[in-house]
């Protein structure tokens, strides 16, 4: 309009390419109906994309590395996204987490080439469960850890975990509800640490099926009370049937810990602890 002076946004607009971009997010599930987008449900996805989007001041719609239920927790969920603008890395970041509840928080952001995909690119992803081992419930640890309240003998269930790795068919620790079309999988590691009250129970697969690092959790701690012997595990997956295992572990005491790409793709990697396991840790068990 003549005699009126537009405002300049304050962001560069690039209308004449897609940009790309890589994102870590880190959330407390508890208080959410998983990752995945479902109507009428608070999803963590829809979340991201409402600040993101933002952000952008465009419509903004994400791809994970790897979708977490109800209740289950992420220290580097990775998801990339296209847009028409270009914003500062910290820009991203910061923006975003001011719309975000205190639960959710992105870490960093990066750009990446378009041939970059969150899911595709991974080479490999861990995920962490934690246990807390004691007769009393604790306060703190409250959906941050599951709770077993029987003694846990880490060591028979390490020599259990031994069955577990490898290039294998998990037919018996995948969900009715998976959808993948394949249950071969290929388990890189799969430990057991403790540290006083706290267990950590740590598995590195190229990818994981359905609610399958919960089934082997579950497995993994029935060994542990001493109601099943360590050699359980290589029959169960040898059976290939679910109904022949253990029950699935609950979801808070799941962790979506990491995931790696390959060296090209120059991504920052999830901060090191300087220890394995804490000793004594409440507020955030096994985080640090």
């Amino acid at each position: 309009m003549p005699g009126v002076a537009l405002a300049r946004s304050p962001w560069k607009i690039c209308a004449t390419r897609m940009n790309r971009y890589a994102v870590a997010i880190e959330y407390d599930g508890s208080g959410y109906s998983g990752w995945q987008t479902q109507q009428s449900l608070r999803t963590i996805q829809a979340l991201v994309e409402n600040a993101l989007s933002g952000v952008a001041a465009e419509r903004i719609d994400v791809v994970c590395a790897g979708r977490t239920d109800s209740g289950v927790h992420a220290r580097s969920q990775i998801v990339h996204f296209d847009t028409n603008v270009t914003r500062p890395m910290r820009g991203w970041v910061m923006g975003a987490n001011t719309e975000l509840p205190r639960d959710i928080s992105l870490v960093w952001a990066r750009p990446v080439p378009p041939h970059f995909h969150a899911r595709y690119s991974a080479e490999a992803r861990t995920y962490r469960y934690l246990i807390l081992n004691r007769p009393a419930r604790s306060g703190l640890a409250d959906k941050r850890a599951a709770m077993v309240f029987k003694p846990l003998d880490h060591e028979r269930m390490a020599e259990a975990a031994v069955h577990l790795c490898g290039h294998y068919d998990f037919s018996a620790f995948r969900s009715s509800e998976c959808q993948s079309k394949s249950p071969i999988r290929r388990v890189e590691q799969l430990t057991v640490e403790r540290s006083g009250e706290w267990l950590v129970i740590e598995a590195t697969a190229n990818a994981f099926l359905h609610h399958m690092m919960r089934n082997l959790a579950g497995l993994l701690i029935e060994v542990g009370k001493g109601d099943a012997p360590p050699s359980w595990a290589l029959e169960v997956r040898e059976g290939l049937d679910r109904t022949q295992g253990a029950p699935t572990a609950p979801a808070e005491g799941l962790y979506f810990w990491d995931v790696r790409y390959p060296a090209a793709f120059r991504l920052p990697g999830a901060p090191q602890p300087s220890g394995r396991l804490p000793s004594r840790s409440i507020i955030i068990p096994g985080l640090n």
